[in-house]
């Protein structure tokens, strides 16, 4: 876990559960036009990603509040990863390109202070846990509803989870602790995300299906409508998010 002094207050506290992770990799030039000032692109290996991520929110709390009826959700999100060097070396983190969840407040709060790209939509997701061992989880879809059309990501286990492996794949994909999102005026606002080290299952096989030029837009056709890199599922934990500071 990476910790900081002095980065602001926690802002929101949440568990993160069974984070379905499905990964491609993209053309950097892509990405270029949605990088924040005071980042640069992040790779492993030589490669640069996107993800498609779907998980549960749980038992949220907003400034040490429960907020009836906005406690509990799914979030669906395409992300990618960049990293900023700061006083304590590189931090890695993630930026949105698109975000769902099924509450309008959710989404109207979290662009209003971070202006991250959130839509409110229908939500869904079906979790299949094994008759023997109802810890051990099969499969996890999660699914949105966008103008009459159901839209999901799927990624069905095989195994026991296993905590992720130093300089893995699935721990450049995973383990970020910082978020940057543009603002309005062109400038970067960075927030600290702190959680413990994940456990992952491996994928047995991964599905996401959606009009990726209707929803996400024409440039991320090419790299979404093919077979994914590598996807797993990560246990998760409970989190914490700091308020952001402005970095340009």
């Amino acid at each position: 876990m990476v910790m900081v002094d002095n980065f602001g207050k926690p802002f929101l506290s949440a568990e993160w559960r069974y984070l379905a992770m499905v990964n491609y990799e993209i053309e950097p030039a892509v990405l270029m036009p949605f990088v924040p000032k005071g980042t640069e692109l992040d790779s492993w290996n030589g490669k640069t990603f996107v993800s498609m991520v779907g998980f549960l929110f749980l038992n949220t709390r907003v400034v040490g509040l429960s907020i009836p009826f906005h406690q509990n959700f799914e979030e669906i999100n395409l992300r990618f990863y960049v990293r900023r060097k700061g006083a304590d070396g590189w931090r890695r983190g993630v930026v949105f390109i698109k975000e769902v969840v099924p509450r309008v407040a959710i989404a109207v709060t979290a662009r209003w202070l971070y202006n991250e790209n959130y839509v409110a939509l229908p939500t869904g997701n079906e979790i299949l846990r094994s008759p023997d061992n109802s810890a051990h989880v099969e499969s996890v879809k999660y699914f949105w509803t966008f103008r009459h059309q159901t839209y999901f990501i799927e990624v069905a286990t095989r195994g026991e989870p296993t905590p992720i492996a130093a300089g893995s794949e699935e721990e450049f994909i995973a383990q970020h602790y910082w978020g940057y999102s543009v603002q309005k005026d062109g400038g970067t606002v960075e927030y600290r995300v702190e959680h413990p080290l994940w456990r992952v299952w491996q994928a047995q096989s991964s599905r996401f299906d959606c009009d990726v030029e209707e929803f996400y837009g024409k440039q991320f056709t090419r790299a979404l409508n093919v077979a994914a890199s590598s996807a797993f599922l990560a246990e998760g934990s409970e989190v914490t998010v700091y308020h952001g500071k402005r970095i340009e």
